[in-house]
């Protein structure tokens, strides 16, 4: 028996997928760090949007009560994503230290290759357990209590609002140029940053 598709369900999953991707965090950062120098942004933010909408599926589809049930796994992530944490935190403290100061150019300094760009993505998502209990917990505890019909449409809403904010976070940076063209600029990213990964490292750390 076909099931008939709620598309009421979209517009809940698009409302509770923007209310969790939109908080500032080290992805967030990272990916805003990349607009800004217009470095690799359309494999960023592809890679953004596949990977939540992967983990959003996986979700509904039943993972999320998997994970909840396995706190081993949200261990090794936790422990994992806090050395992680602390690592890019120290390497963007230090540019903030070392860095040149001069526009967007000299903050670019030399490009990273693709590759290591987009394993740092992938680290700094799949490595961030709140990931798992945000996307993958909590809206698949959302998206399987909409009915039968409702779920397919609930990953499409989630997963457009995740789409919406990474292609407005990363092509969104360049908006932002003039203010990063002046002296400093990159200094004051890379400091707040750095602190930002340094915090969210303890609060992980905290966690459990």
């Amino acid at each position: 028996m076909t099931t008939i598709a709620s598309w009421q369900s979209f517009p809940t999953g698009f409302a509770a997928s923007a209310a969790l991707v939109a908080a500032i965090g080290a992805q967030n950062a990272y990916v805003l760090r990349l607009g800004l120098r217009r470095l690799h942004v359309v494999p960023v933010v592809v890679l953004c949007i596949v990977s939540d909408a992967l983990l959003i599926a996986a979700g509904v589809v039943g993972m999320g009560t998997l994970v909840a049930s396995y706190p081993a796994f949200l261990a090794v992530a936790r422990w994992g994503g806090v050395g992680f944490l602390v690592a890019y935190g120290l390497f963007a403290l230090r540019r903030a230290v070392i860095a040149k100061s001069g526009a967007l150019e000299a903050a670019g300094g030399r490009e990273t290759p693709l590759a290591r760009t987009l394993a740092t993505v992938a680290a700094l998502t799949f490595l961030n357990p709140h990931v798992y209990l945000d996307t993958v917990v909590l809206l698949g505890a959302l998206g399987n209590a909409e009915p039968a019909g409702g779920r397919m449409p609930f990953v499409l809403g989630a997963t457009a609002a995740s789409a919406a904010w990474f292609v407005l976070l990363g092509f969104g940076g360049r908006w932002l140029s003039p203010f990063f063209a002046r002296p400093h600029a990159w200094r004051l990213l890379d400091a707040g940053v750095g602190a930002l990964m340094l915090a969210l490292a303890v609060g992980v750390a905290s966690l459990g």
